[in-house]
């Protein structure tokens, strides 16, 4: 199972293995998922033999994948209740939590506290900085949806951390019509 893809997999598990298993502990909330989520998303994104053009692009579609993996298995498991076969990879890296001095421990545990769909929205908008629009088509939601849960995390973050941050809005240009041109497309 070797081909154009093995550098980038070997390269991406090798230098970036531990953040990917902190960022995987934020959106699942628990470090023994967050392993399987990692492996899940490294199985399903080298698996169809992508290429990347570097380690970096590599790891920002597994950080994706393994938000997709998260959602999917939440809906699965509120469905009904399937064995996963475990990827059995030995590594010797460091798995390290995610950085309190990034976003504090205080944020993570926050963090924790939400729903799935409020985490994985809150971290897709705030962490990787997607739109509204490319956040639902990332987890299958509406755009309302998205706005909803993003609005519902930071409702509950900011009375959990005593914070009074307001979500982003994706701002739309608008362009004014005159009451001109107005009355000519009538």
């Amino acid at each position: 199972m070797s081909g154009r893809w093995q550098p980038a997999l070997d390269a991406l598990v090798q230098d970036r293995y531990g953040a990917l298993v902190a960022r995987a502990t934020l959106v699942s909330g628990s470090r023994a998922d967050a392993v399987d989520l990692v492996h899940d998303a490294l199985v399903s994104t080298f698996a169809a033999r992508a290429t990347f053009g570097s380690v970096q692009q590599a790891e920002q579609y597994v950080c994706r994948a393994i938000v997709s993996r998260f959602v999917d298995g939440t809906r699965r498991r509120g469905r009904e209740r399937l064995t996963v076969a475990r990827l059995a990879v030995m590594t010797d890296h460091a798995v390290v939590d995610p950085a309190p001095d990034v976003l504090g421990a205080d944020v993570v545990a926050a963090l924790a506290e939400l729903a799935p769909r409020e985490r994985a929205c809150v971290l897709l908008r705030h962490l990787d900085d997607l739109s509204v629009k490319e956040t639902a088509q990332l987890l299958g939601l509406s755009e309302g949806a998205v706005k909803r849960y993003v609005s519902d995390g930071i409702a509950t973050l900011n009375a959990r951390l005593g914070t009074t941050a307001a979500p982003v809005a994706d701002v739309a240009p608008v362009h004014l019509v005159g009451r001109e041109e107005n009355r000519r497309d009538r």
